[in-house]
């Protein structure tokens, strides 16, 4: 498979290309990776590629927030980098920029290896362009979904074995905030059963609430990209959805801040073990733990962590949807794109299909230690996705079960409507003005159609 695909990949755009002028460069931006290993791994098959090319790569490094700044303010002057991947380009700017006419059209990569990426993964770049066709306007790198997470020991500390956590939907929240947690005050200890956020500011808070929409089949737009809130089904599968999330909070089942948390704020609480459950992208949360393992200075730190990683710490799924099917995964699938008014697009493509075999990027996916999944079938087969329950979890989790995107990439003008996180405004309504759930709904079906329509 590997040498069948590296055959694609030199069909779709390789072939024949140019020996590189003695000045030729290549402008690529590229997000900064949280641990060392990641950057490495990039910088590893930049040298390959400069090798075999003889092109010269100037490389941009910026954190999540800086390359999305960045890049929108050259792609607005119109002098952009060749190539660009930025964490948050799905999310924020891609969808707007293909519609837009600013990115490169990558059919010729993507159209040929369809069967070699994962379920799910190539709809995710298949995005509308300026005349309202959609095309592979982004290049899948890695995919990220969300999944609960928990204190095993804690668990049984309560009382309760991990075989008795229900698989139902609303037997499941039942039991971390109606058994799990009153079973540890009677302890003595001042704990939550979930770590739930619930606030404007995080964006944790869109990726848990979205899937609860989704558990409840009330997303707001088709696969078309048509806006389905005046539909009556949607409306009362919404504030269903509502009702529940903000149950878990109105029965004092998450802590109090919860409602004021930014980013990163529910970790906290999980690592300072005052919240026995959260909702993990990635694996962040074990992660951290993996990390220590490796640089923790002293040998009780890496053994408490390695403790922590192998023992006490469960990446779990979610229950089944009120309905009792599965809940498919909500996956956000990163993006590199190639910008239109590039200066050396042809190189550009190049790069990227060379980034994207197996050979470079699985190297990359792993270095990351499991917060990123592999895109493409043949880097989910990698050893690596089997050596420990965690990463187990997280590949069954793509692997086995259904996956959807998010609706930025049905409608781009989404990006919007999650960057005003009007889920959250929706909760507070409930929670702080102690409106409906139906009440706050209409409010918010009638900002999405603002939002979307204008």
């Amino acid at each position: 498979m590997r040498k069948a695909l590296a055959l694609l990949l030199a069909g779709a755009v390789m072939a024949g290309a140019p020996a590189a002028s003695a000045q030729e460069k290549l402008v690529v931006w590229f997000n900064k990776g949280v641990s060392p290993a990641e950057d490495a791994a990039l910088d590893q098959v930049i040298g390959r590629f400069q090798q075999r090319t003889g092109v010269r790569i100037e490389l941009g490094r910026f954190d999540a927030e800086e390359i999305v700044m960045r890049s929108v303010a050259a792609v607005d002057a119109g002098n952009p980098p060749d190539v660009g991947f930025g964490w948050a380009y799905d999310s924020r700017t891609a969808g707007r920029w293909a519609a837009e006419g600013k990115l490169e059209n990558l059919n010729d990569i993507v159209e040929p290896l369809k069967d070699s990426f994962l379920p799910g993964v190539a709809e995710r770049a298949h995005l509308a362009g300026p005349d309202g066709r959609r095309g592979y306007y982004g290049l899948p790198i890695f995919q990220q979904t969300i999944q609960p997470t928990y204190w095993a020991d804690m668990l049984q500390e309560a009382g309760f074995q991990e075989s008795d956590i229900p698989a139902d939907w609303k037997g499941y929240w039942s039991f971390w905030c109606d058994k799990v947690q009153p079973a540890l005050r009677a302890r003595g200890k001042r704990v939550y059963g979930i770590g739930h956020p619930a606030s404007v500011e995080a964006s944790d808070t869109v990726f848990s609430f979205l899937t609860y929409v989704t558990a409840y089949d009330a997303s707001p737009v088709d696969t078309t990209g048509k806006l389905l809130v005046g539909d009556a089904k949607i409306r009362a599968n919404m504030a269903a959805a509502l009702k529940d999330y903000t149950d878990i909070v109105q029965k004092g089942c998450t802590p109090p801040g919860s409602l004021s948390w930014k980013d990163g704020a529910n970790d906290a609480a999980f690592h300072g073990r005052t919240t026995v459950m959260t909702y993990d992208a990635g694996l962040s949360l074990a992660g951290k733990y993996l990390e220590d393992m490796r640089n923790a200075a002293d040998g009780a730190a890496r053994a408490q962590a390695t403790k922590a990683y192998e023992d006490l710490i469960r990446t779990a799924g979610w229950p089944n949807r009120p309905d009792g099917k599965p809940l498919p995964g909500l996956v956000s699938t990163k993006l590199a794109v190639v910008f239109a008014d590039a200066p050396n697009k042809g190189r550009a493509k190049e790069f990227l299909a060379f980034l994207l075999q197996p050979e470079n990027l699985t190297p990359c996916t792993e270095s990351a230690g499991g917060r990123w999944f592999p895109v493409m079938k043949e880097g989910a087969e990698s050893p690596f996705w089997q050596a420990d329950l965690h990463r187990r979890a997280v590949h069954d989790r793509f692997v086995q079960q259904p996956t959807v995107p998010f609706q930025f990439v049905y409608n781009h003008r989404f990006a919007a409507v999650n960057a005003e996180n009007v889920w959250s405004r929706a909760m507070s309504r409930v929670l702080q003005d102690k409106v409906p759930p139906e009440q706050a709904v209409d409010e918010m079906f009638a900002r999405i159609r603002q939002l979307v329509e204008g």
